[in-house]
């Protein structure tokens, strides 16, 4: 062969192989699952809005204290903790739509039962057990489970996004439902949150999906040729939660992040999420004008916990959580001087600056569980939410305490301010890692 036949032969062989363009792109399916999973967290989100705008019209109904109400919610915060790491063992063992469906009928029941109960044991029952049952089913164990089967990358801010979900739209619910209890009652209230946790369900029984190969695909962002396939689950979902829970308390880690955790439980959800509405009514300001401020919190929680899960990706998890805790302890301190009648600016301020800060600790310690704990991690993570929503019952029912006890929540706000302090040194003790285990 010669002449320009041969030159065509040659440059064939020297140029790089073109591979046709794609005329289409397709979405990953983890896109769809993810946001079926944000849906079903602000639907469950809703309970989680009720009983700060429910204290005052209970005691004045049935005449119950407010540490006596407390309790109730003190019970279900504990049990939506010590729920969520059996609900991930369950969701490897049943799967996601299973349990997560199974988790909002017993919040649409535990709500909406609500308004037969006549003694304060069934208002622990409703509120306590059926309500912390489902709604620990669908805890940040959840998020952890859906992140780690569906993403390799962007996990940190997937993790963010679900997690700003279910925070926010706990908060974002409150000015609707303060409204509907001043003009209605807390019936309706009741009823009104137990229909929120039912309309989610159809969405979730559709459109939620176990795991990318039952679609013949791998996680978002993983090397195909680098995933093995999953075992399947089986055995006791209780004796594996207990299991992982054994394996990992022998670990210093483990017990840092519990307790750092539990710190941020007591600081949010039992303190500032249960009584920050009583604490302003408290000085005078209207329960809607306080429900609409926390609802300003969720809204500013949104954009500082899908920025904590960007800078997860990028920095180092321990320093982000000391940051966080310190800065959210500092907030704490100047909150009891900042109530007043009315919404000032520096109250709009800490609102603003608390806000950023609700739950921007959950993306690190994620990410933490997973480096250190690999596979495990959504269990361990579970058992570390527990130990959150521990802190957080402990606390919604001592600040009732304090409030019956001395009038007012300042001291209350004054300890939580410094044990995040403590957690921010805990943060920093944590031993790094230089990189993740690989994925399996």
């Amino acid at each position: 062969m010669c002449g320009p036949a041969r030159l065509v032969a040659v440059t064939s062989e020297l140029a790089p192989e073109r591979r046709p363009e794609p005329t289409t792109r397709r979405v990953h399916p983890a896109w769809p699952v993810a946001a079926v999973a944000f849906l079903a967290l602000v639907g469950a989100a809703a309970f989680r809005a009720a009983p700060s705008i429910l204290i005052d019209p209970l005691h004045e109904d049935f005449g119950w204290s407010r540490a006596a109400i407390s309790s109730a919610v003190s019970v279900n915060l504990v049990l939506y903790g010590l729920t969520a790491p059996f609900a991930a063992a369950l969701m490897e063992r049943f799967g996601l739509r299973r349990v997560v469906s199974a988790a909002l009928l017993l919040v649409a029941a535990g709500s909406g039962l609500t308004v037969l109960m006549t003694a304060q044991w069934q208002l622990v029952l409703l509120w306590g057990v059926l309500v912390g049952l489902g709604t620990g089913s669908m805890a940040l164990a959840f998020v952890a489970t859906v992140v780690d089967r569906w993403f390799v990358a962007r996990r940190g801010l997937v993790t963010g996004v679900l997690t700003a979900g279910g925070a926010a739209g706990q908060l974002v619910f409150l000015p609707v439902l303060a409204a509907i209890s001043e003009r209605h009652s807390w019936q309706t209230v009741a009823l009104t949150v137990s229909f929120a946790a039912l309309a989610v369900v159809p969405p979730v029984l559709l459109f939620l999906r176990e795991r990318p190969a039952d679609l013949g695909t791998v996680p978002y962002g993983a090397d195909p040729d680098a995933v093995a396939p999953e075992p399947a689950a089986s055995g006791s979902a209780v004796g594996r939660a207990l299991t992982v829970l054994a394996s990992a308390a022998r670990t210093r880690v483990f017990w840092l992040l519990a307790g750092t955790f539990a710190i941020c439980g007591a600081s949010t959800n039992g303190l500032v999420g249960t009584h920050f509405v009583p604490a302003a009514h408290d000085h005078g300001m209207p329960t809607t004008a306080a429900a609409s401020l926390l609802a300003v919190i969720g809204i500013f929680d949104v954009v500082g916990t899908i920025a904590s899960g960007w800078f997860t990706d990028r920095y180092d998890s321990r320093r982000l959580l000391g940051a966080y805790y310190l800065l959210r302890g500092i907030s704490l301190i100047f909150l009891p001087i900042l109530f007043a009648d009315t919404v000032h600016p520096p109250m709009i301020a800490f609102v603003i600056f608390y806000g950023l800060d609700w739950v921007a600790t959950v993306p690190p310690t994620v990410a933490l569980c997973r480096r250190h704990f690999g596979a495990d991690a959504p269990i361990v993570f579970g058992w570390v939410l527990a130990s959150h929503q521990i802190g957080a019952g402990l606390v919604a029912f001592l600040a009732g305490l304090v409030r019956d006890r001395l009038g007012g929540y300042d001291a209350a706000f004054y300890v939580a301010g410094g044990l995040c302090a403590v957690a921010a040194v805990m943060s920093l003790a944590i031993a790094g890692r230089t990189r993740e285990p690989a994925t399996a």
